[in-house]
């Protein structure tokens, strides 16, 4: 597993998930119609193109629900950040019958979901292939999947901006109206986290420079249009760095990174990726 995983939490997290599909019982339609000692093998097949994430805990999922003691044989045919075909086999397990069908939804939630993310960032980032700018997802994650979400952006050669509110200081306008302005805002945060990075959100090229005149090095350009980009850039002189965001579209993300921004930041590689179709198809006797 990914060493940025930490492996207990994700077995925590892949635990909750069994449970939410078993809810303290047992799958009935599969121990009704198959023989508990019967062995099959099963593969998960791409169904689409795309960039694959998250095998590794789907092979977590299949070995928690067989459980400690049963024999689960697990082939990997790629990994985590390859780019797949349709028909292209990703993995082979070969188990009991009843525990590969009871671990199948659980198993495709999560890959297919983090496939998504993986393949819709890749997207993106051969859009501004040559550019120099670098695409980063934000913090518009499912509730509890963030840091899978944000590995599944890696897997698809994306970067990672903070991972919560206590590793890094994004003011944004609302803070700026809280605290009196952008630079008395800055000016508290650094006076509070003196070691911590900062970056500011302003909606202008006068507000850009009068954070870079305050001494901020990263600034976030929210909701400016492709000409507005490029006279902050040209502004700012390399001052700081600058971060494109809000209402950016994949179409688009080309036109803008070449204004010479050194960010991306794209919710949309998280909170609205469509996922990557896999099926997990049992192989006859």
């Amino acid at each position: 597993m990914d060493d940025t995983l930490d492996r207990q939490w994700v077995e925590d997290l892949v635990r909750a998930t069994i449970e939410e599909d078993l809810a303290g019982g047992v799958d009935v339609t599969t121990t009704a119609t198959v023989d508990a000692d019967q062995v099959s093998v099963a593969e998960l097949v791409a169904r689409g193109d795309g960039v694959v994430a998250g095998l590794e805990i789907a092979d977590l999922v299949i070995r928690l629900v067989a459980g400690k003691g049963e024999e689960v044989e697990i082939e990997h045919s790629v990994t985590d950040g390859a780019s797949v075909k349709a028909g292209d086999v990703l993995m082979t397990v070969r188990g009991k019958t009843r525990q590969l069908l009871t671990a199948e939804r659980t198993t495709l939630n999560l890959l297919c979901h983090l496939s998504g993310v993986a393949t819709l960032t890749r997207r993106w980032v051969d859009a501004v292939e040559g550019t120099g700018a670098v695409i980063r997802d934000t913090r518009k994650t499912m509730p509890l999947l963030r840091t899978l979400e944000k590995y599944a952006v890696r897997c698809g050669g994306g970067k990672n901006h903070r991972m919560g509110l206590s590793d890094a200081a994004l003011i944004k306008d609302n803070h700026v109206i809280a605290a009196g302005g952008v630079a008395e805002a800055f000016r508290l945060v650094r006076k509070a986290y003196p070691e911590i990075a900062v970056e500011v959100e302003v909606d202008s090229v006068e507000d850009a420079l009068i954070a870079v005149d305050a001494g901020v090095d990263l600034i976030l350009l929210d909701n400016m249009d492709v000409p507005s980009l490029r006279e902050a850039v040209e502004k700012v002189a390399g001052r700081a760095r600058l971060e494109a965001s809000g209402g950016l579209t994949l179409d688009a993300a080309r036109e803008v990174a070449e204004t010479g921004v050194d960010f991306l930041a794209v919710g949309a590689l998280t909170h609205s990726a469509p996922v990557l179709d896999i099926a997990l198809d049992l192989q006859e006797a």
